[in-house]
């Protein structure tokens, strides 16, 4: 990363977003097991493996350079005072030394800050746990990196044998910066190119990539600024019939009275957990079986994403329900969608969301799970026109926004509107595909991969879901102050899936015919 890249206008949200109360990293809690003759220095080997293949994951030695005056997004640079002792630590547990301990210390670490000084990211290891286990929590800022690309960095990390792979070094040298009079003669280049083709707007749309001075001096980022707004414009007109046709989409389904009734489903009731949260986190982790919830979700003809978001409906309903504080009508989720296309490892963010209804207000599991499958399919129909649009939509810069941005969000910060204002969604189920084989890490075999998300104002309630092996794991993550013990919600989810189960086994009548 010998030039600045630019942030893109979505990367860049997640840091104008950022307040003390509502810290934008992502992370998550993984538990490894030590071979049982293990007799080296696991944080030591662990540390030098990470050094050894930094150069595979570029980002990992990235800081930010701001723009003067915050004018425009800011870039990744590499950072040349990088030291690896200020992102992998030492860390302790106290006793009993158990998960339910390592749970609620990741908790507390997970509302801390990322020093912007330097790469956002960290890893702590935690040593000397139960049975040979070792506990690794990290945390990496979301203007970073998205689920997609957190799977990609996890299988660039680990390795699929108890022996670390050997790993190629890297390459010595790296792109000089270009000269003025260079700038200048591509830029001459790619006007020729676009005049050349005036009738091939998606070509142009396609191909076009003016210079760019990679500089971070007010001149060099009006350049540079001026060069993006005519590749977007140029961009803008090669997608005018795409933006066109998901518009008018997006309009037919509105005026159809049946779409007018799952907008209707989509509208968030205000609950206990669409409140501001404070500056503190409560975190907990439980697993299920994969092929089991795979098993349910083609019984009931979904899918497995429909299956998680009945469990978190479940979980949050009988939470509600303890509280007395169940809406009539039902909550909903917001669920984050990939853009990623297979094979795509860049680190950066390649999402949009749907929001859903989660059937809170039916008390039948297997009655829920099906309207959940209904409402989730119409939420992707009337969201799939709009995929075409984000691209556009998430890239859109203007100068001065960066500081426009962060005062907006400091002010919604601090003025509490998200104890007043109707809620968007009322809580975030995101499910994160990942590995099916085993994975190690400097010889010791990882057991699970607990995801540690995002809790925002007005969205306390964060429900991750990584699969790996067979597995899922579930990580909750909520605002203290709205669950100080998210552990008691957690403990849920495991009766839930077993009341889901039940509604979906056969009568006993069949089981004993179908033995005899």
């Amino acid at each position: 990363m010998a030039d600045g890249k630019k942030l893109s206008s979505l990367d860049a949200s997640f840091l104008y977003l950022e307040t003390p109360e509502m810290p934008m990293h992502v992370g998550s809690m993984a538990i490894f097991r030590l071979p049982d003759d293990y007799k080296g220095d696991f944080f030591e080997d662990f540390k030098a493996m990470i050094v050894s293949r930094l150069h595979i994951a570029p980002i990992l030695k990235a800081r930010l350079e701001k723009a003067p005056l915050d004018i425009d997004h800011p870039s990744w640079v590499e950072d040349d005072q990088f030291d690896i002792d200020r992102h992998i630590f030492r860390a302790s547990l106290p006793q009993p030394r158990d998960r339910a301990t390592l749970e609620r210390i990741v908790g507390w670490m997970h509302a801390k800050l990322l020093n912007r000084a330097r790469p956002l990211w960290e890893f702590y290891v935690f040593e000397g746990m139960k049975d040979n286990e070792v506990g690794l929590y990290s945390k990496m800022h979301h203007a970073a990196i998205d689920g997609g690309a957190g799977a990609a960095l996890t299988n660039m990390i680990y390795d699929i044998s108890p022996t670390p792979r050997k790993v190629d070094p890297p390459t010595a040298g790296s792109k000089p910066g270009q000269e003025p009079r260079d700038i200048a003669a591509n830029l001459l280049d790619s006007y020729q190119q676009l005049f050349t083709q005036p009738l091939d707007a998606s070509a142009a749309a396609k191909n076009l990539q003016l210079p760019r001075t990679g500089k971070s001096d007010i001149g060099s980022i009006l350049f540079d600024n001026a060069m993006y707004q005519i590749e977007s414009a140029v961009r803008f007109a090669g997608n005018i019939p795409t933006m066109v046709k998901s518009v008018s989409d997006v309009l037919g389904k509105i005026s159809d009275p049946k779409s007018r009734e799952s907008l209707a489903s989509m509208v968030s009731p205000p609950t206990m957990l669409n409140k501001t949260i404070s500056s503190e986190r409560s975190f907990a982790g439980v697993s299920i079986s994969l092929s089991r919830s795979k098993a349910l979700a083609k019984q009931a003809g979904g899918k497995l994403n429909d299956v998680v978001l009945a469990l978190a409906s479940g979980v949050v309903r009988r939470y509600l329900q303890q509280y007395g504080t169940l809406p009539a009508k039902s909550l909903t989720a917001a669920v984050p969608i990939s853009l990623r296309e297979e094979g795509n490892t860049e680190a950066n963010n390649q999402v949009f969301g749907m929001i859903c209804s989660i059937a809170t207000n039916i008390d039948d599991p297997k009655a829920r799970l099906e309207a959940i499958i209904a409402q989730s399919t119409k939420s992707k129909e009337m969201s799939h026109p709009l995929r075409a649009l984000m691209p556009q939509i998430s890239n859109i810069s203007m100068l001065g926004a960066p500081m426009m941005v962060q005062v907006l969000a400091l002010l919604y910060s601090r003025s509490n509107l998200s104890d007043v204002l109707p809620p968007a969604a009322n809580i975030t189920v995101s499910n994160v595909p990942g590995p099916r084989q085993t994975l190690y890490a400097a010889g010791a075999e990882l057991l699970h991969i607990f995801p540690v998300s995002i809790s925002t104002h007005g969205q306390a309630l964060n429900i991750t879901v990584q699969s790996y092996r067979d597995q899922l794991d579930f990580g909750f993550i909520v605002g203290a102050n709205i669950i100080p013990h998210v552990q008691v919600m957690c403990d849920m989810l495991p009766e839930e899936f077993a009341a889901l189960e039940a509604a979906y086994a056969p009568p006993a009548a069949d089981v004993k015919g179908a033995a005899e």
